[in-house]
């Protein structure tokens, strides 16, 4: 029942989404120049909707840089993902390789029913052990499961947008970004609640019938950031399974994952005998 109020929240916002800018739209297009500009402006905005929908996994993974992971390059990967997209009861996305250093992992698209996809970095793939690297995938596919990817990519899409607008200021730049860095972060955060994070790790955890893999790769993926140079655009931030983001300025904006703590503490909570059974072991 959780995971369907999940859904249909994350649909509505979506259809909210469209409906809102596409009727403003209309409305001014009327105002300007009656029905046919009216309709040509809503058109126009449907158009747009409907093109980030069928291909928001693609504009995901452009946004980042990634490329298609093929199968012979990592069979066990591979496999890793058609087995836990079958237990998580998802489509199985597209896998994409970050050819960079940075351990980190992300996900883009539609959601369960396909048209998603999946990117891990090299320096993920180089770090992580088999389990930690099965939490992170799971913790993924819970996104796409939940539909939450759904509203994460387009969220992201439109305040990268917004945020790259300010480069057409020229000189003024830094006062454009002034502007439009405040006003990608409000539709960020208007539309994504840190909750969705804590409720993908509980999903996970039951994908992979332990919560220690996940919580082991948060502390792995804590204890690497500080070791590799990265750099991207900070309205990003939303897709990735942590913050990858150093804390500056403008990347405090768009923080929308709680955090690294507590997530690893609500995920130790779901077995508290664990410590025990270590120490017996």
């Amino acid at each position: 029942m959780r995971q369907r109020l999940a859904v249909a929240a994350n649909l509505t916002k979506v259809w909210l989404l469209l409906a809102l800018p596409a009727a403003l739209m209309a409305f001014g297009g009327w105002e300007l120049g009656g029905y046919r500009l009216s309709v040509l402006f809503g058109g126009s905005v449907v158009l747009l909707g409907a093109a980030l929908y069928w291909y928001a996994d693609r504009i995901g993974m452009g946004m980042v840089g990634a490329r298609e992971f093929l199968p012979g390059e990592a069979p066990a990967l591979h496999a890793a993902v058609d087995t836990l997209a079958a237990r998580a009861g998802v489509a199985r996305p597209r896998l994409y390789l970050l050819g960079d250093g940075y351990p980190r992992a992300l996900s883009a698209g539609r959601g369960a029913g396909g048209g998603s996809a999946l990117a891990v970095s090299a320096g993920l793939l180089s770090v992580a052990t088999p389990a930690e690297l099965e939490g992170i995938v799971a913790h993924e596919l819970a996104h796409l499961r939940r539909r939450d990817v759904l509203v994460q990519t387009a969220a992201v899409t439109i305040a990268v947008a917004l945020v790259e607008l300010s480069r057409l200021g020229g000189w003024f730049q830094r006062a454009l970004l002034f502007v439009l860095g405040p006003l990608a972060a409000a539709v960020v955060h208007l539309l994504l609640s840190p909750r969705r994070e804590y409720d993908a790790d509980r999903l996970a955890a039951e994908v992979c019938a332990s919560p220690h893999g996940l919580a082991d790769a948060l502390l792995r993926l804590e204890q690497s950031m500080g070791l590799v140079a990265f750099e991207a655009s900070p309205a990003t931030e939303p897709l990735y399974t942590a913050n990858p983001f150093a804390d500056d300025r403008l990347a405090r904006l768009f923080v929308t994952h709680p955090p690294l703590g507590e997530r690893v503490s609500r995920l130790r909570a779901l077995d508290p005998d664990w410590r025990e059974r270590l120490r017996a072991a």
